[in-house]
């Protein structure tokens, strides 16, 4: 029973548990990319640029994170029917990517923006005697000490985003949170199955947690 258990549903729980990790990191690359120019938008931007970005963030964070998931997800399949001509069903991994990515830059927008203020104003300033354009001295002076300072906090919505993840279980996608619930009704073992799913989250979590804490020191090197 355990032989069989093992080579069925449990390959099916870890497949889902893969899904889930491809997600989080999809939606991490994209998500930080855009946080981060939304940070620098509210602290280098124009007037016009500021508010839009101050808007975005303050409409994604006020709208629950199932809703702009739906909205994503059909709003998808709804845009691209109609450019095509004929009816389109989005695919869950993208609209599920999309949908974390645009959530986690919300947030991560602020984190960035408040390391960016703290950066001291003389490092900027330095570089500038040196001749550096403007674009050289954020990417090589002030963003490498920035992300240092962000880097706690952008640990912690990391961790969220992993298990933001199993929201997007209502759009079809298997991951972890679907793969749990169509195997504990085939199984008809629903506390079992979700303690599964519950460690192998955990086991999630905790390496990243890990990775993020090893990530913490190394750019403290030299800072001590």
């Amino acid at each position: 029973m355990t032989l069989a258990w093992l080579s069925g549903y449990g390959l099916q729980l870890l497949y889902g548990a893969g899904v889930t990790l491809s997600v989080a990191a999809v939606a991490l690359l994209f998500g930080t990319a855009f946080g981060l120019s939304l940070g620098a938008l509210k602290t280098y931007g124009s007037r016009p640029f500021r508010y839009v970005a101050e808007a975005y963030t303050a409409i994604v964070r006020g709208v629950p994170d199932l809703i702009v998931i739906y909205l994503i997800y059909f709003g998808g399949t709804i845009a691209l029917t109609r450019l095509t001509g004929h009816y389109v069903d989005i695919n869950g991994f993208a609209a599920g990517v999309a949908a974390l990515a645009f959530i986690f830059a919300a947030y991560a927008s602020d984190i960035f923006r408040s390391a960016i203020r703290q950066v001291p104003r003389g490092q900027s300033e330095a570089a500038h005697a040196l001749g550096l354009p403007r674009r050289v001295t954020f990417f090589k002076v002030v963003l490498p000490l920035a992300w240092r300072i962000a880097l706690p906090g952008f640990g912690n919505l990391s961790i969220i985003l992993i298990k933001q993840t199993s929201l997007i279980s209502v759009i079809g996608l298997e991951e972890l949170l679907r793969a749990s619930a169509v195997v504990s009704g085939a199984t008809r073992e629903p506390f079992f199955v979700y303690a599964v799913a519950a460690l192998l989250y955990l086991a999630i979590t905790s390496t990243a947690s890990w990775g993020l804490h090893r990530a913490r020191i190394l750019s403290n090197r030299g800072f001590a």
